[in-house]
C-alpha cells in the first residue's frame, strides 16, 4: 500500500517541504489514538530479536539512522512503527538554518537521495527539552534514544571538541548512547576532523568526561564510506586509544559512480540504494581486521530485508535505515525483522 499508494503521492511533492507535511500527518494520527494501531501493524516482539549491546537492551536490531528526526520532534511515534531504537540529531549547541534550499534531492531511478542540509537544527537545549519527555508513563514505553552530535558551521576546526562538549553535557541525561559525527560532506571542513590526531584527541576528550560521570554513556564514532583502507586501519586503531564503544558504518558518500538519475550530480551526500555495496564493504572491513574487537551499526542503502541480513553476516550488530525507510515504507522495518527470526 505505501509503495503503490502513498509514496507516488509523496513523491510528487518537493522532498523536504513532504519530509514535514508526514510529521504533522504522523504527530496527528499518534495523537488521535493510532498509535496502538502502528504498533500492531509493524512491531514485531521476538526473544531472537533482542540484543544487548554496549550495556543497552535493544528491543529490535533496526534502528531509525540519525537526520530524519533531526530535532527529537517524532521520536516517540516513529518508534510505534517498530523501530527497536531512534537515533535523533545531528544536533549542534547554537541553532542553525543550514544550507539553501533546494538542498535535498530524490534520485528516483537509483532508489537514492542527495542531501546537502548543513546540520540544520534548532539547538541542543530545544531538543533537550523534548528529549525529557521519553519516560515511561503508565502503559507506554520509553524508547531507546541515540544521540547524534556535531559542531556548528561557524566554529573552526581548532575549536570544534568545544561544541561536541556542549552537547555532550546538555544531552548526557537524555539519550542512551551517543554518536560523534565527523563524518557529514555538508559541513565544510568537518571530514578533516576524521585525521588521526584531531579524532584521537577529540574522542579522547569526550571520554575523559564520560568516565567522570557517576554511570557512564556509549560512545560511537559514525565514519564516512569513502576512507582508504589506511585510514580505516586508522580508525580500528583510534578506537582502540581511546576505548570508545563502536563505529556506525557509514554515513552518506560524495561519489557519484553508476547513477542514472538527471539530478545525479548535485552536490552534497549521496545515500540509498548505490551506498549498499561500499556500506558493507567497509563493516566486513572493520569487523575482520579488528577481529571483531568493537560493536558495528550498518547504514547504508537497505532497501530490502536481504540487504540487512548482508550487513549482518558482515559483521554489524545492529543496523539503521534512512533512504530505505523513506522509499519502502514501515514494513520493511517488519520485514526484517521476521527475516531475522526466520534466520535464526
Amino acid at each position: 500500500m505505501y509503495r503503490t499508494l502513498l509514496r507516488p503521492l509523496l513523491f510528487s511533492f518537493d522532498p523536504e517541504a513532504i519530509h514535514h507535511f508526514t510529521f504533522k500527518v504522523v504527530r496527528l494520527a499518534n495523537a488521535i489514538g493510532l498509535g496502538t494501531i502502528f504498533r500492531s501493524l509493524y512491531k514485531v516482539d521476538h526473544p531472537a530479536l533482542k540484543r544487548e549491546l554496549f550495556g543497552l537492551q535493544f528491543p529490535n536490531p533496526v534502528g531509525l539512522a540519525a537526520g530524519f528526526d533531526k530535532d527529537a520532534k517524532l521520536f516517540k511515534e516513529l518508534s510505534n512503527l517498530g523501530f527497536g531504537f531512534v537515533e535523533i540529531g545531528t544536533v549542534t549547541p547554537k541553532p542553525q538554518s543550514g544550507n539553501e534550499k533546494p538542498r535535498l534531492f530524490r534520485l528516483k531511478e537509483d532508489a537514492a537521495i542527495i542531501n546537502r542540509m548543513g546540520f540544520n537544527n534548532g539547538g541542543v537545549e530545544d531538543a533537550v527539552e523534548r528529549l525529557k519527555t521519553n519516560a515511561p508513563v503508565g502503559n507506554k514505553h520509553r524508547v531507546l534514544i541515540g544521540g547524534n552530535i556535531g559542531k556548528n558551521k561557524v566554529t573552526p576546526n581548532e575549536d570544534a571538541v568545544k561544541d561536541y562538549i556542549i552537547c555532550f553535557d546538555a544531552m548526557f541525561d537524555y539519550v542512551d548512547y551517543f554518536v560523534v559525527n565527523v563524518s557529514s560532506p555538508n559541513t565544510p571542513n568537518l571530514r578533516a576532523l576524521q585525521e588521526k590526531k584531531p579524532l584521537t584527541d577529540l574522542l579522547r576528550t569526550l571520554q575523559d568526561k564520560n568516565n567522570l560521570k557517576e554511570k557512564r554513556k556509549p560512545i560511537l564514532l559514525k565514519i564516512a564510506p569513502d576512507l582508504t583502507d589506511e585510514q580505516l586501519l586508522d580508525i580500528i586503531d583510534i578506537v582502540s586509544i581511546t576505548n570508545i564503544d563502536g563505529v556506525i558504518a557509514t554515513n552518506t558518500t560524495i561519489l557519484r559512480e553508476g547513477l542514472q538519475s538527471a539530478n545525479k550530480d548535485e552536490l552534497g551526500g549521496l545515500s540509498g540504494r548505490p551506498l549498499a555495496k561500499r556500506a558493507t564493504e567497509v563493516i566486513r572491513f572493520l569487523a575482520e581486521k579488528s577481529h571483531k574487537a568493537f560493536p558495528i551499526i550498518g547504514v547504508g542503502g537497505i532497501h530490502t530485508p536481504e540487504d540487512a541480513l548482508e550487513k549482518l553476516a558482515a559483521g554489524a550488530d545492529l543496523v539503521q535505515l534512512y533512504t530505505g525507510f523513506i522509499y519502502e515504507g514501515p514494513q520493511l522495518i517488519k520485514d526484517i525483522n521476521k527475516a531475522i527470526i526466520k534466520r535464526t
